[in-house]
Formats: structure tokens, C-alpha cells, sequence
């Protein structure tokens, strides 16, 4: 049943008593409604921030050839040499030949070692007199040769499929030969931050406030890998507030603001009008008990469309975020689900008698200013507990979530 047809069968003073669920089910619920985006290729300049569809595969040996670690001379046998050339990276040495025992040529790092060579001398360990070399130190067969293949053989699995690429991941790639990479795209992301009383600038005045909720989503989005394709300021008017929504091309459009029943609260009557598939309406959950997650139909294949509706109050928007936009983007881009991090807590923490608690947390001590709209705790926080109903004792373990970055 819609939430269209469910209002209509009642009367408006009962229309909106949504069932909560337990905080683990939203989650749960978050990420199982959608599944991984269509699959693209990305040049490497592109491709940050997708995570990788097939696994990397080395096209080559690394180093794809017998390579100098340091400049010097490399050297064939043991010495005294008789010095007779001189070799630069990226010089294939064709001049050089085959070295024989009591042969030397100068070298610089990364340059090719040249086929016969036994180990490479480091300038700061060797004198030249006239045409001969001498060392003052004794090295050993392959000392300061990176050999071919040290790294990886051509065909061996660098990174599996699911890894979030990373400078160091395009780093490795392109060492590798590739010049594109085949990933999952990125879920495009349209944020609404709705009301008449924020102001995007200035002190707070005459009943209006700073909108804080923009500047914490923002970043925090990106750092999801979600492409954030603009944030939008909407006044408490249902039609503008579906003219947006009816409009946007994202993946997941996220409100803030106006999902609880009040006069202004208008993403309710926006879902019945649009006929949404309500999947997640309240969670039992402080702060944050009045979000919601609904699908609505959309172009992009086999994925469709989302809207996640954040409470207006910070604490509890980036409550909804960790409960259900973040489950579903990672879902959406590919990403795994991270393994759950525990710690045994340093204090007691209350918890609510019978709904879920997330508290901000630096190390192992829960933070004051904790309230729903409050600000403080959040901006010091390294991580958010989850407390079970009735509490925690010092010394109990918690599944502690990452806090916005």
C-alpha cells in the first residue's frame, strides 16, 4: 500500500502513526533497498572515489624490467672496475651491451640495469681514478637492483573488486599499464534543506537561524563517494517542495527538515501525492526517531530513484545520515559494508528505556552537548557509540560508527 492509500482510509488526525522500526532493521533496510549502480570505465584522473567493479590485474611485471634502487655504477664481478659507460632512465642501453666481470657504468635510479650487471655501487661508496673504479665498501650479488617481477608478476591480483579507489590506487594502476579503470558510478545526490527560517549567512535574527545542516552534509557526502550534484535552500511550500523533487535527476534526494506532522512538515503529504514506496517512516532511535527512506521511480536502470528525509535538528540529521543515507550509498556505489568497530567505553552511558542511542564519543568517554541540536560534542567527536536501550556500563563494549569527515 502507498502512503497515499493508506491516508486516505483514515482520517487526517490519525493519518500519520508510522510503526518504528528497531535501529537495526532501518539500517538493514537502508542498504538492502538498493543495489550497485551501473558499471562505466573512468580514466584514472576520473576515476577517485568509485570503487573498482573487477579487480586489478598487473598487465605487466613490476618493475617490468631489472631497475637501479640508488645512482651509482653497476657493476659486474668484483672490483676494481674499468669504467666504460653511462647509463640515464628511460635509455634502453643498446650502446652498452653485455657487461663482463671487472665492468662498471655509471647508473642513475631507475635507469635499466644492464644485462650482466651483478649489483649496483652507490656513488657515496666508491672513488674513480682515471678509468677505474674502486669500491670502499663490500656489496653483495643484487645489492641496490630492484629485480624484475619484485613487486608483482604480470597477472597477479592487485586489488579486488569492492576497493575505493584512492590516489595510491591510481598510483598503482597506471604503474601497472592501465589507462582506465572499470568501476561502479558514483550515486548522483540532490540535498534539500528546507526552511523559512535559516539564513545562509550572517548572526542569527529575528526568529531565523544559521543553517548548519548544509555545511555538515556537504562534505560529508563526498567523502561517501556520492557525486553531489547541488544543494538547493527550499522554503515550507509543498509545491515547491515537490516541483524539486519532481525534477531532480538524482539518484537520492535528501531532505532535511519537515518529516515529523507539524503545519510546515510537508515530505509526509509530499510522498502520499507522488504515490512513494515508504520503506523506512520513523526509527526508534535518539535523536533522529522522525526519518524516513522511500523509493520513488526514476530513469537510471534497475536502481530507480530515493529520497532520505533527515530530521531538522543537526545532531539528529546526522543520526539519519548513519542510519539510513549512509547504508544506502554505500550500497548504491558498491562499497561493502565496513566491519563493525568495538570498544569498551570508559564510563557509563544512559540509554533511552526503549529506543537505540547514538552518542558522539572522543576515544572512550561520550560527550557532553549531546542534544539533538546541538553542535559541540559532534565537531570534537571521533566516533559515534551506539548505545542499546537502558544503557552501558564502564567497561562494556559498543559499536562505535565513524563520525562525519
Amino acid at each position: 500500500m502507498t502512503l497515499r492509500e493508506d491516508r486516505a482510509t483514515m482520517p487526517r488526525s490519525e493519518s500519520h502513526q508510522p510503526q518504528a522500526l528497531g535501529w537495526p532493521e532501518a539500517r538493514a533496510t537502508a542498504r538492502a533497498a538498493g543495489r550497485p549502480l551501473p558499471v562505466v570505465s573512468r580514466t584514472l584522473h576520473h576515476a577517485r572515489d568509485h570503487v573498482l567493479a573487477r579487480p586489478i590485474v598487473a598487465l605487466t611485471d613490476l618493475p617490468s624490467f631489472d631497475t637501479s634502487a640508488m645512482d651509482g655504477w653497476a657493476v659486474a664481478g668484483p672490483g676494481p672496475w674499468r669504467v666504460r659507460g653511462r647509463l640515464l632512465a628511460g635509455e634502453a642501453g643498446e650502446g652498452i651491451g653485455v657487461m663482463r666481470d671487472g665492468d662498471a657504468v655509471e647508473i642513475a635510479t631507475g635507469a635499466r640495469v644492464p644485462r650482466g650487471a651483478t649489483a649496483v655501487l652507490r656513488s657515496e661508496q666508491s672513488r674513480v681514478e682515471g678509468r677505474t673504479l674502486f669500491g670502499d665498501v663490500h656489496i653483495q650479488q643484487g645489492t641496490d637492483i630492484r629485480a624484475c617481477g619484485q613487486e608483482c608478476r604480470r597477472g597477479d591480483e592487485l586489488l579486488p573488486a569492492g576497493t575505493t579507489v584512492t590516489p595510491g590506487v591510481t598510483g598503482l594502476a597506471a604503474a601497472s599499464g592501465y589507462d582506465e579503470l572499470v568501476v561502479v558510478d558514483r550515486p548522483r545526490v540532490e540535498l534539500l534543506v528546507l526552511g523559512d527560517e535559516l539564513l545562509d549567512s550572517g548572526l542569527p535574527r529575528e526568529g531565523r537561524i544559521r543553517d548548519a545542516l548544509g555545511p555538515l552534509i556537504t562534505p560529508w557526502l563526498r567523502t561517501l563517494g556520492a557525486d553531489l550534484l547541488r544543494v538547493r535552500r527550499v522554503g515550507d511550500s509543498l509545491d515547491t517542495l515537490r516541483g524539486h523533487v519532481s525534477a531532480s535527476r538524482a539518484d537520492v534526494v535528501i531532505t532535511t527538515g519537515g518529516t515529523a506532522d507539524g503545519p510546515r512538515d510537508h515530505v509526509h503529504p509530499l510522498l502520499a501525492d507522488l504515490e512513494a514506496d515508504v520503506l523506512v517512516d520513523g526509527v526508534a532511535v535518539r535523536p533522529g526517531h522522525p526519518m524516513l527512506l522511500a523509493h520513488l521511480p526514476g530513469e537510471r536502470p534497475g536502481a530507480g530513484r530515493y529520497l532520505v528525509g533527515l530530521p531538522g535538528n543537526p545532531l539528529a540529521a546526522v543520526a539519519g545520515m548513519l542510519t539510513l543515507a549512509v547504508p544506502l550509498l554505500r550500497r548504491l556505489s558498491g562499497r561493502p559494508e565496513p566491519r563493525p568497530r568495538r570498544i569498551r567505553v570508559g564510563a557509563d552511558i544512559a540509554g533511552h528505556p526503549r529506543d537505540t542511542r547514538l552518542v558522539p564519543m572522543r576515544a572512550d568517554r561520550p560527550l557532553a552537548f549531546s542534544g539533538p541540536a546541538m553542535l559541540r560534542g559532534l565537531a570534537v567527536a571521533d566516533g559515534i557509540a551506539v548505545v542499546p536501550p537502558g544503557g552501558v556500563r564502564a567497561g562494556d563494549r559498543v559499536e562505535v560508527l565513524g563520525a562525519p569527515r
